[in-house]
């Protein structure tokens, strides 16, 4: 309950066959495999949770400490309910920054991958180089995780997957980032094995 489908898609099924068939328990609940889910309002909790430690590594929490309690309900209530545009009249702030910093302070981020027993990768990254070049995935994945990428005359080994789809190792991770977060705003990065077939 606390990675979003789109990750577990991402991760366990990426390569099977559409559509993707899931299991819903209503009795013998596996609990050594799931976390139970104690109720609606610890979802909410863990959501809020994750959004605000993503503002934390944004803008100091200078955004979501602004918001009074009627947004965050929003936010969340218009998650719940697939309003997109209730959802987005808030989390628009979070995704924005002053235009003399050129992005956020750090990259919300976590590195999934289906050969470790690591739950996940996380650690503080700048958008910006020191020189001012904008930091690109590849840039982040050759820092936190080298193994994922290939080397230049090596056989590539491994999938990048966010979303369901193969970003290029070139892409600017600010732009990520600001495109392709889930609703808790944290950029949730799959590394898989790259299929055989």
């Amino acid at each position: 309950m606390h990675y979003p489908i789109g990750l577990l898609f991402d991760l366990l099924a990426s390569s099977s066959a559409l559509p993707w068939n899931i299991t819903v328990h209503f009795k013998s609940f596996p609990e050594k495999d799931l976390l139970h889910c104690p109720s609606k309002d610890a979802i909410e909790a863990h959501f809020m949770s994750c959004v605000k430690e993503a503002d934390a590594l944004k803008h100091k929490s200078q955004v979501i400490n602004e918001m009074q309690k009627k947004d965050h309900k929003q936010l969340w209530m218009g998650l719940q309910n697939d309003r997109f545009d209730q959802f987005w009249a808030i989390n628009r702030k979070l995704m924005e920054y002053p235009a003399e910093e050129n992005g956020f302070r750090y990259i919300p981020f976590r590195i999934y991958q289906t050969t470790t027993e690591r739950p996940f990768i996380q650690k503080l990254f700048r958008p910006v180089a020191a020189d001012g070049q904008l930091h690109t995935l590849g840039d982040l994945l050759k820092d936190v995780c080298p193994s994922a990428v290939a080397p230049e005359d090596g056989e590539k080994k491994n999938q990048v997957m966010i979303h369901g789809i193969e970003p290029m190792l070139e892409t600017p991770l600010q732009w990520l980032s600001e495109h392709l977060s889930y609703p808790d705003n944290f950029l949730h990065i799959s590394i898989i094995p790259q299929p055989t077939d």
